[in-house]
């Protein structure tokens, strides 16, 4: 029976599965586990499920060879160095797909509390100022008929298009990859990152996390938009230049910004983007519906139970080494 990691605790529906056919070592502390803590946690393990905050790097490998399968319980797998697993033979995973409808209707439910000023009502009545009806108080933003600009138009910006449509939204994308037929069905247009950013009323995040992505929306692109535009990331928080955004946010260059993810993570309770009203931050919940998460740990359980057969998982991302091992197989005979 093979003995794998998990780094936190996660959905009983998974670790039912891990536990049918492994032995389980499980992190249970609420923090991840430090550098030092996940080395000895990992120590001996044939796979393990780790999640974002744990980094697994090609010294990690090099330490644990006998580690065969890291499943990352995320979409996102940045924390992985995936190229160095590649080059020792390692299957990577992440979970794909069984979040896409769920992350997209949080990043709408983050744009329209932004736009509505959800949150800054409910802390007006909070705080007992409510006194009277007044035909100036807390006015947002209309969705209706405004521009929508979606940075990276894959499984989640799509989702986050057709839910546009309810709002008759003019749509714009910005991809690396431009899918001419999906964008001709959902009704978007692409167009270069500068005109989405001078063009949208709101602007919302769904790039993974790469080189190229970092900072991608630093202090010229929050110049290139609107005064009153609002900016939504549900995607990752490096991929906005958090001081730049702080600036913009301060100085009236945007109208506000609504955040699932943030550079650093967690935000600290005493950062500027905290404090600020035209700023809304949320601890990384995108996903966290009972069903999603329990989908999640299920597709990152099976992902590592059956890499560890030596099958293919559902959600790998180096396929290639798989593919590398079976000509191996097959040149042997």
């Amino acid at each position: 029976m093979p003995t794998v990691a998990v780094t936190r605790v996660i959905p009983e529906a998974g670790l039912d599965l891990l536990r049918a056919a492994a032995e389980v070592r499980l992190w249970d502390e609420d923090l991840p586990p430090s550098p030092e803590q996940l080395a000895a946690l990992l120590r001996g393990c044939d796979g393990a499920l780790t999640l974002l905050t744990d980094a697994i790097t090609g010294e990690t490998l090099d330490r644990e060879p006998g580690l065969k399968v890291i499943s990352n319980f995320a979409v996102g797998y940045d924390n992985v160095d995936v190229p160095a697993a590649t080059a020792r033979g390692v299957v990577v995973c992440n979970t794909p797909g069984v979040l896409t409808e769920t992350t997209a209707d949080f990043a709408w439910a983050l744009l329209m509390a932004s736009a509505r000023r959800v949150v800054e009502g409910a802390d007006y009545v909070r705080a007992g100022k409510w006194r009277t009806w007044g035909p100036t108080l807390l006015r947002g933003r209309d969705l209706t008929g405004a521009t929508l600009g979606i940075v990276g138009f894959g499984r989640i910006g799509r989702e986050v298009a057709k839910r546009a449509r309810g709002f008759e939204m003019t749509v714009l994308a910005f991809d690396e990859y431009e899918d001419e037929t999906a964008a001709r069905e959902l009704g978007a247009r692409y167009v270069p990152l500068d005109e989405l950013l001078g063009q949208a009323d709101f602007v919302t995040l769904h790039v993974a996390l790469t080189p190229e992505t970092e900072k991608l929306i630093g202090a010229r692109e929050l110049g290139l938009m609107k005064r009153e535009a609002i900016l939504v990331n549900a995607a990752r928080g490096p991929v906005v230049d958090t001081d730049a955004l702080v600036a913009a946010l301060r100085d009236g260059t945007i109208g506000g910004a609504a955040l699932d993810v943030t550079d650093p993570e967690p935000l600290p309770a005493d950062h500027p983007l905290v404090g600020l009203s035209n700023a809304l931050v949320v601890p990384h919940m995108a996903s966290a519906t009972h069903a999603t998460r329990d989908r999640m740990a299920v597709l990152a359980a099976e992902n590592l139970l059956t890499g560890l057969r030596g099958e293919r998982p559902a959600g790998i991302v180096n396929p290639e080494v798989l593919d590398r091992s079976s000509t191996r197989g097959q040149s042997d005979r």
